[in-house]
């Protein structure tokens, strides 16, 4: 007798017309494709040594200049001609500079549920938080993607997440995340999807979900997934794409290889010490940590509801005085409301530094690159050794409000104690 389906399954078997199972390999369609400016040129070098010359969806495969953006250099504006000039010979789209982190865009504009979405990005995987089978590649495979509209996967098994309760005061979506990476590790789920279910997640808006698909790739998974349901519906409603929405859950009768239970009213604020994500404390542990730069901001927690978190911590505060702040809303969508609710005014006023929409210095080319043993907190996904421009330099990972928090005190502070 045939058993359910797991999120990763139904969606490859929808895409590849046949039932595939944990294990099989589907050759799916592919609804979006895209690269960013970091491995963009790879992907556009190897679509023209193959001898490609026509997209395959022209309106489905995106160029987006959002890691150096505006770009520090002139090697990386060469860059950026020449994905401009790709995108003029094909018709494909092209997300210029100062439109946008490419994840939080495909959020926004283009990702659906049950979509097969992959991308020359390893944090392809936030659009699992709308119930698309969201996963990085290589340039040149995403190069094949561009070419052919198809691509074959490795059917992944799913690791099954089931949380229960709410989050306390203080407590976010990012603390779930790091917590969760901690227990299982950096290759805790290596090649697996990473499913979220359970009652906790009717309390997790997608703004919430994206944070945790985002960062599920720094357990090693191929995938991270929510379903899509009501939350989904009113997210997609509120970017104007209501038409997009379809339900889309795991069959209950679906086969896991492992099943985790997660109460969120017992998480703590969490914290990602250098120089691996997993290697994880929670924020009253390290209390005391000098800071020399808190970065809120990036495709991990760069979105409305992070600039509003901030906001509320640091009205009528100033950031310490040897303690640089930089923000960087992820999206001109999310710059202009949080202008409009006065966010950004607030923080200005607290003395942040305002970025324009993109990666800023998560990837360390610029706009907060670290001086030798400086120490940052940011809200990013990845604190390995030189990631932010310098192999001496320390990054701490947190949720927003710990960073806020830490921002004011000019040290590691546990949020609870300012909200």
């Amino acid at each position: 007798m045939q058993v359910g389906s797991t999120l990763a399954e139904k969606i490859l078997s929808a895409r590849s017309g046949s039932v595939r199972k944990a294990g099989d390999i589907a050759i799916a369609a592919v609804d979006l494709a895209f690269v960013q400016d970091t491995t963009g040129p790879l992907a556009v070098r190897a679509f023209r040594e193959a001898g490609f010359c026509e997209l395959a969806n022209p309106e489905k495969t995106v160029l987006f200049l959002d890691h150096a953006a505006p770009s520090p250099s002139w090697q990386l504006s060469n860059d950026h001609m020449s994905m401009r000039s790709f995108a003029r010979e094909t018709g494909c789209v092209l997300s210029d500079v100062g439109e946008g982190v490419c994840h939080q865009v495909v959020a926004e504009r283009l990702a659906r549920p049950g979509d097969v979405i992959v991308g020359a990005d390893s944090h392809t995987v936030t659009a699992g938080g709308l119930g698309a089978f969201a996963t990085g590649m290589g340039s040149s495979d995403i190069a094949v993607a561009f070419a052919l509209g198809k691509t074959w996967f490795r059917v992944p098994e799913s690791i099954l997440i089931t949380l229960a309760g709410k989050f306390c005061k203080g407590v976010y979506a990012k603390d779930l995340i790091l917590y969760l990476i901690g227990r299982i590790g950096a290759d805790g789920a290596t090649y697996k999807a990473l499913e979220f279910g359970g009652s906790g997640i009717a309390g997790m808006p997608v703004t919430d979900r994206l944070t945790v698909a985002n960062m599920a790739v720094e357990a090693g998974a191929k995938v991270g997934l929510f379903p899509s349901d009501e939350l989904t519906y009113q997210y997609l409603k509120a970017v104007g794409r209501e038409a997009d929405y379809k339900p889309l859950a795991a069959d209950s009768d679906a086969e896991y290889l492992e099943r985790i239970e997660i109460d969120l009213s017992a998480l703590e604020p969490m914290v990602s010490k250098p120089h691996t994500v997993d290697n994880t404390v929670t924020a009253s542990q390290l209390e005391g940590v000098k800071v020399d730069q808190v970065v809120i901001g990036t495709c991990t927690n760069g979105r409305l509801q992070d600039m509003e978190i901030a906001a509320a911590i640091l009205k009528g505060r100033r950031r310490h005085p040897q303690t640089r702040l930089i923000v960087g809303p992820a999206s001109p969508l999310v710059l202009r409301e949080a202008i409009r609710k006065g966010y950004i005014d607030t923080l200005i006023a607290a003395g942040a530094i305002i970025l324009p929409p993109g990666c800023g210095p998560c990837l360390g080319l610029h706009q907060g690159a670290l001086g030798d043993d400086e120490i940052c907190l940011s809200t990013a996904n990845r604190n390995f050794k030189g990631r932010m421009g310098n192999p001496r330099g320390h990054i701490y990972l947190a949720s927003t409000a710990t960073a806020a928090a830490s921002a004011v005190a000019g040290k590691i502070t546990d949020p609870r104690e300012v909200l």
